[in-house]
């Protein structure tokens, strides 16, 4: 299939406005009353069915990355390019939640032939809270990651930095590399690490005047992720100078943190970010 997405779905209430796609069940904005946009919009998004949206919190299932098989594609598995269908929206004046499912019979792929439901839950409030429930609805277990790919707006790149990690074991995907994270975690190029951590972490961001606290739950990773100048250049759907204006700090289970599911069972990852002034 392919065209131009469907408009998303905007949420508007006392303390926030956002929006949500229902491909990928994505959410793409969400601005907190009073507070600068907190997720990060690619200058040269593309809003196409079928392809992926550089945009908000991208969700990643089955497989993260290039997966741990060889050939196996898309990049970040089938669902964030998938139609989701819409359960539920509902909420008060202070918080909004919408609710999307997915399941085998409306996506697979050869690479990952299991049968399975998602779910993903968006609270829309004072705090933005998205949760990904994977339940394995067939007769065996399988395994599976995930990750809730979070772009986070920041003032510029080369001001801000990330505490909550030191002491946490990570692989450098930049260098091949594993080593501990010794104080915090501060940006001078290409960085692309995968944390054996769940958190909870904060973005202190000087220009903007703001932190942003990032707390998971059945996360066994925290990723962070920032191309850089001469990788964002090789994106033809990341603008000019763009990668000085976000970090992904995502919530994931990956490598030997996969998650494995007997018949039956359930999963979820949760993932909120909140902001609080300097």
């Amino acid at each position: 299939m392919t065209g131009t997405l469907p408009p998303p779905r905007t949420i508007e209430n006392a303390t926030c406005t956002g929006e949500v796609f229902d491909q990928g069940a994505q959410v793409t904005r969400w601005d907190p009353v009073g507070a600068d946009p907190v997720l990060y919009v690619s200058s040269r998004v593309r809003l196409d069915s079928g392809r992926a949206i550089r945009a908000g919190v991208p969700v990643c299932f089955p497989w993260f990355g290039p997966g741990r098989v060889a050939g196996m594609a898309p990049q970040h598995g089938f669902a964030r390019t998938a139609q989701w269908s819409l359960v539920e929206v509902a909420g008060d004046d202070d918080e909004t939640t919408v609710v999307h499912c997915l399941t085998s019979q409306e996506a697979t792929s050869p690479h990952w032939p299991h049968d399975f439901s998602a779910e993903v839950r968006a609270r829309f409030g004072r705090r933005l809270v998205v949760s990904l429930t994977t339940t394995n609805t067939g007769e065996e277990p399988f395994d599976y990651e995930d990750a809730l790919h979070t772009y986070l707006v920041v003032g510029d790149v080369r001001q801000v930095w990330v505490d909550g990690l030191d002491g946490a074991s990570l692989v450098d995907k930049v260098t091949g590399t594993q080593r501990v994270q010794q104080g915090d975690l501060r940006f001078a190029g290409e960085t692309d690490a995968v944390f054996r951590t769940s958190g909870p972490v904060t973005l202190h961001d000087p220009a903007l005047g703001r932190r942003l606290v990032v707390t998971t739950q059945g996360a066994g990773n925290l990723v962070v992720w920032n191309p850089w100048s001469a990788k964002a250049a090789e994106a033809p759907d990341i603008g000019d100078d763009d990668w000085e204006r976000f970090v992904c700090i995502e919530g994931a289970n990956t490598f030997d943190n996969a998650v494995v599911l007997e018949p039956g069972q359930s999963h979820t990852t949760t993932y909120q970010v909140e902001v609080q002034a300097l």
